[in-house]
């Protein structure tokens, strides 16, 4: 492991643009870890902190070494045990604190780590806002011997965020449904756990079917991630095969689930988004909805039908928790399976939004199926699509080109847009890789999403020859 006290610290790799991930040994280790706690504490210079961390074998280390860092810059700690990043964000919210911090790696590859930071409030700490000075500190190491330590405690906030979690329903009116709930070998058991027992005093008829339940650091099923199709084959078995009504499968942190129908099928989380607008929507006429740049025709025309007000964000957290916060706005989805709440400070999480549509279950007495399929009808679309290029920007540049003239609307609030009257695609590059990510959706005409991402492949394998 790299040395955590040398005072001439190289660069530390593991800064990322929202967050610090990073390959055990290599980027990250438990004197970096030390070093970005007491980075944050000078930084910011909190009162009080709270720290959690997932399932990973070596997060439980990493968190008490940050907890060493902020008690030496003169912060109190609070550790909230094995958490997932949401909790960490209820804590910072709901308790009297000045920030919080999750030692997580969430879906990266078992040999990584990583952190994600939030101040009081739980507003987000990212480059713009804060992260950078953190960096700059943990990388000059020249911190003064500690005046005064501050303390650790424990504490367990399970029932009060449960409490808070089981306000976005109604959950007597629940009718009887079975769920297959997928923690795969996370660290969302604990909550689901929770969540059951407070059904079960309820007498809400839920029955919940577990998989993968219990936390295990080694994840022999593979890094928590249902958005690569092999990691979702166990999930979507379990739901045929005990006849539940929804499956919810969550990854490695659980700030994001993923839901498939009765029938065991993956639904794209962009018709998410739609579904959970028209949830705030029955009960808030006339709200402000976020949505993200990728796909959108369905979400606005969801928000629109519905009395709503569709707003679109460039994509990420620190962009849509700061539109929602500018416009108010009740809900923001990305098509990538991260949903923010005006009412859980603007965070993500990856448990109001299964239950949400459980309630939409209840109410709707017909399956998951029939109240998404209608809209991947009317909407068909790729799903994100990920494609190596030796020059992003070069690449981005040809399709443009290619296709610009034939547009109806260009839009270049992330990546590029181009809208034409029966399809429209995005295309970004990655922020970390030399990756391009596209996305096309069209009007009711599946076969053209399909024509047309094969016609996009083309120009990027002319600009690679």
């Amino acid at each position: 492991m790299s040395g955590g006290n040398d005072m001439t610290a190289p660069g530390l790799t593991c800064f990322k643009a929202y967050d610090v991930r990073g390959r055990l040994g290599a980027e990250l280790d438990e004197g970096i870890a030390r070093r970005i706690g007491r980075a944050f504490g000078e930084s910011l210079k909190p009162r009080r902190v709270v720290v959690g961390g997932d399932a990973r074998r070596t997060s439980d280390a990493l968190k008490q070494a940050v907890a060493e860092g902020l008690m030496d810059a003169g912060a109190d700690v609070i550790d909230l045990g094995m958490t997932g990043t949401e909790e960490v964000y209820f804590a910072a919210f709901n308790l009297d604190v000045d920030g919080g911090i999750e030692v997580t790696a969430s879906h990266n590859p078992l040999d990584y780590n990583g952190m994600k930071f939030v101040g009081k409030g739980a507003r987000p700490i990212s480059g713009d806002s804060g992260l950078a000075a953190i960096r700059r500190l943990a990388e000059e190491n020249a911190f003064a011997a500690p005046r005064k330590r501050g303390r650790l405690s424990r504490q367990s906030i399970l029932e009060a965020y449960v409490d808070h979690l089981l306000g976005y329903v109604e959950a007597r009116d629940f009718r009887p449904l079975r769920l297959v709930a997928d923690s795969g070998n996370g660290a969302a058991g604990h909550v689901v756990d929770a969540i059951e027992r407070r059904f079960e005093a309820m007498s809400v008829p839920v029955e919940f079917i577990k998989r993968r339940h219990a936390p295990d650091p080694a994840f022999p099923n593979g890094i928590p991630n249902p958005l690569l199709p092999e990691n979702r084959a166990i999930t979507a078995e379990a739901v045929r095969a005990r006849k539940a009504d929804m499956g919810i499968a969550w990854d490695g942190d659980f700030d994001r689930c993923f839901l498939f129908d009765e029938t065991g099928k993956f639904i794209e989380p962009y018709y998410i988004v739609g579904l959970l607008a028209e949830a705030f929507l029955q009960k808030h006429p006339g709200a402000r909805i976020i949505h993200d740049p990728r796909l959108i025709w369905n979400t606005v025309e969801v928000v629109e039908r519905r009395g709503g007000q569709p707003i679109q964000s460039k994509t990420g957290h620190a962009f849509i928790k700061e539109r929602m916060r500018k416009e108010d706005a009740i809900y923001g989805g990305e098509m990538s399976a991260h949903h923010y709440f005006r009412d859980f400070a603007y965070c993500d999480s990856g448990m109001i939004p299964w239950l949400l549509v459980a309630g939409l279950l209840s109410g709707a007495g017909k399956p998951l199926s029939s109240l998404v399929g209608e809209r991947e009808a009317a909407y068909p679309c790729s799903g994100e699509i990920n494609y190596p290029v030796a020059d992003v920007e070069t690449a981005m540049r040809r399709v443009e080109e290619h296709f610009a003239a034939d547009g109806s609307a260009i839009d270049r609030t992330d990546g590029i847009s181009i809208e034409f009257e029966n399809w429209r695609f995005n295309l970004r590059g990655s922020n970390t890789e030399p990756l391009l990510r596209l996305n096309v959706e069209s009007r009711g005409d599946a076969d053209a999403v399909a024509a047309r991402t094969r016609e996009i492949e083309r120009i990027f394998q002319r600009t690679e020859v």
